[in-house]
């Protein structure tokens, strides 16, 4: 008996092993495993490297080149002559048309009711599916034009790689145009009276801000998050919103919201039928049209950099480069992340939002616009290597471009094959892959 006992053991392990592989192969029961060991692996990666005492600073910075960080913030700022042509990755539909001039008076100055609140969101949770914030989010905003899909249709076409960390609203604005019969409009510059003039139009808002939440390793850190906006009640001073995290009709005070959304340059999406252009456009006012819509929302985020201090005063420092870098003043947009890079190690570690580079690309295209491409290769590895997984379509895509400028065109390639690795099909990368004549 004694001498059957190994060859028994090895029966047994053997017979363990391929009824775990079994196991294992079960789609439900691999996605709660691997989510498992996901969760396992950041959480020993950030504690042996917290990912808030990282620090990005460029090599070269404007005042290398004679940049002064200090020009007139409050003026509006110039646009200077593009240096290298970057494709526009994702549609603007309604930018198709000339927007119609209302004779009414500006929207801000129209009386609002005291109180909002919009039904017709289908509520979604983004729980069970990974990182499903942005397409439970836009599913719940469609909900309300009768739209019929649900947060996996979203998702099967904006995060075709399932861990995908970000969506970005442009992306979200693209699944509207060709997914839906509706249309959108995607503006920066927002603010709380705007919310409050689409609510009383009759109109939900899609916006992207920060949020302080319990991340998959248990610890509460800086996101981003996406909401929908379905009121306000002005006496009681909150918003009303439907939370994919939290909870339905989730009653946020408005000065919290509003210092949040500045995160995410005070972004929104306006989702309507096209029968509805004209009386969107006329709520939209002054930013109606799309360039003038980055200079009001650069010129918002000057005077917020004059008047704010600490991590605010980073964000507004983000802003204006963001703005900048959309009006394809490259000089300008670097000039304010060089500045914004630098006061970020004055931000308290506790208060740094170290995930930024995830849901932000402006930093690259300004430094890669202004040919600082050492900085883009090094913002794009600092970002890469802070994650606990390097899954980051945008951060390989500008690299591989930073990497083909300087003539490292294997290693340019490997980059754009790990874009496309983890978003099949991303617009950007196919489009410059076809315009370097390369197949990634």
């Amino acid at each position: 008996m004694l001498k059957k006992f190994p060859y028994l053991l090895v029966f047994a392990s053997s017979a363990l092993v391929v009824l775990a592989l079994l196991v294992y192969s079960v789609p439900q029961i691999f996605d709660r495993l691997d989510w498992h060991l996901d969760n396992l692996r950041a959480q020993i990666k950030y504690a042996l490297n917290p990912p808030e005492d990282v620090v990005f600073l460029p090599e070269k910075t404007a005042s290398d080149t004679g940049g002064a960080a200090t020009q007139s913030l409050e003026l509006t700022p110039q646009v200077t002559p593009t240096l290298l042509p970057t494709p526009t990755p994702f549609l603007q539909p309604e930018l198709t048309q000339t927007p119609i001039p209302s004779a009414t008076p500006p929207p801000t100055e129209l009386p609002l009711p005291p109180s909002v609140r919009l039904e017709g969101v289908r509520y979604e949770d983004q729980h069970g599916l990974w990182n499903y914030c942005a397409p439970a989010n836009l599913s719940m905003a469609l909900s309300f034009w009768k739209w019929k899909g649900d947060r996996v249709d979203v998702g099967t076409y904006v995060k075709p790689y399932g861990k995908d960390k970000n969506v970005m609203p442009s992306e979200l604005a693209d699944f509207v145009v060709e997914k839906t019969d509706l249309n959108v409009a995607l503006r920066a510059g927002g603010d709380a009276n705007l919310l409050k003039r689409f609510l009383a139009a009759g109109y939900p808002v899609l916006i992207e801000r920060g949020a302080w939440l319990r991340d998959t390793t248990g610890v509460i850190s800086w996101m981003g998050h996406y909401q929908v906006i379905t009121g306000y009640d002005e006496a009681e001073g909150y918003f009303i919103a439907q939370d994919s995290f939290l909870k339905p009709n989730l009653e946020v005070p408005m000065d919290e919201l509003v210092r949040n959304w500045r995160a995410f340059n005070f972004t929104y999406l306006v989702i309507y039928p096209h029968g509805k252009y004209n009386e969107v456009m006329d709520n939209l006012g002054a930013d109606a049209d799309v360039d003038q819509n980055y200079q009001n929302a650069a010129n918002k985020a000057s005077n917020e950099i004059v008047t704010l201090e600490g991590v605010d005063k980073y964000f507004a420092w983000f802003n204006r480069g963001e703005n900048l870098a959309s009006l394809q003043d490259y000089g300008g947009a670097a000039i304010a992340f060089d500045e914004a890079f630098a006061m970020y190690p004055s931000v308290p570690e506790d208060q740094r939002p170290w995930r930024i580079m995830w849901y932000r690309t402006g930093p690259y295209k300004a430094y890669f616009g202004v040919q600082r491409y050492w900085d883009v290769i090094n913002l794009a590895t600092t970002t890469l290597n802070n994650m606990s997984e390097p899954i980051l379509e945008e951060s390989y895509y500008w690299r591989a471009r930073a990497e083909w400028e300087i003539g490292d065109q294997e290693k340019a390639i490997a980059d754009f094959k790990e874009s496309l690795k983890y978003h099949p099909g991303f617009g950007p990368t196919l489009y410059q892959a076809q315009l370097l004549g390369i197949n990634p």
